[in-house]
């Protein structure tokens, strides 16, 4: 009798622990989307002089104009990580009838990278649609930029750049405008990302050159909160189980984005990690078409 009991105790404790493990989701790896087939590659363009100031350029198919969709790659703002990784996203939005524009620039480690390099290739990128407009059938009015974690931080900072001061060093004169921004894992308060302990978080004095006791000032220029309001709709989306970017990175940014008036929304994804929100083939890809939809709505009959 003792045995039988034994027995369907255990029974029930592998039932228990095998339906845990099944309830649990499996969370998109980078080296799960790094195994992926290349999708077709855009057309590689260069918006300057330096080998790292380049763009992928996706078209969809038809006439145009296509509205464009700027994208910025993570990778903790270091040299080692660059925008390969994005392209399964940019061909995806491609089919789905958005111009894509994969942005790379130079980043922590590389010549002319970190503060001020970064922010400003990333500006000349942005502001290059102009003269990719001259050449292809692009709609200058309706652009808007996505960007993933550190490319989050920098996708919000590209809507927010036009509130710097003019003495600032992150300063250009007339960037172009933008529709929103969709803002993947990002991070928006880099003081607060600065003072945590995490696999990204020790980049963040290495692009700033200093902690915000350092250089209080640049980060009051680079920092994303610190820009607001934005006066551009914006989507902050984030994983749940995101081990690198917490949540509140996304809730209280957008908490007093709202109090200062803009139209800013968290799109909280409760089975999602840090990857799952760049990959097409993630169950959450939909909610990621949906949020760049919302800041960039398609025009019919293109």
């Amino acid at each position: 009798m003792r045995f039988i009991l034994c027995t369907l105790l255990f029974c029930l404790l592998l039932s228990s622990t095998l339906f845990a493990q099944e309830q649990k989701p499996k969370l998109i790896t980078w080296q799960d989307i790094a195994a992926l087939p290349a999708p077709v590659a855009g057309s590689r363009i260069a918006y300057g002089s330096d080998s790292l100031q380049f763009g992928e350029l996706r078209l969809p198919e038809g006439k145009g104009p296509f509205p464009v969709v700027v994208v910025v790659h993570g990778g903790c703002w270091l040299s080692q990580y660059d925008l390969q990784y994005m392209s399964q996203l940019s061909a995806a939005l491609t089919q789905a009838g958005y111009a894509t524009w994969n942005l790379e620039f130079r980043r922590v480690g590389d010549v002319g990278g970190g503060w001020p390099g970064t922010f400003l290739d990333v500006a000349k990128g942005t502001d290059f649609v102009r003269e990719l407009a001259k050449k292809y059938p692009l709609d200058r009015k309706q652009v808007a930029v996505i960007g993933h974690s550190a490319g989050g931080h920098l996708a919000l900072w590209l809507a927010g750049r036009k509130n710097l001061p003019r003495k600032s060093e992150l300063y250009t004169r007339k960037p172009l405008k933008l529709k929103g921004v969709v803002s993947l894992a990002g991070i928006a308060d880099l003081e607060q990302y600065a003072a945590d302990k995490g696999s990204c978080n020790a980049a963040v004095p290495k692009l700033m050159g200093g902690m915000p006791a350092d250089v209080p000032a640049r980060y009051a220029q680079a920092a994303p909160i610190q820009l607001l309001p934005l006066r551009v709709p914006q989507r902050l989306v984030q994983g749940m189980l995101d081990p690198i970017v917490p949540v509140s990175q996304a809730t209280a940014y957008v908490t007093l984005a709202k109090s200062k008036g803009d139209a800013a929304e968290t799109m909280l994804l409760p089975n999602a990690g840090h990857f799952d929100v760049v990959a097409p083939q993630s169950p959450v890809w939909g909610k990621i078409l949906e949020a760049v939809q919302a800041v960039l709505p398609q025009k019919q009959n293109r």
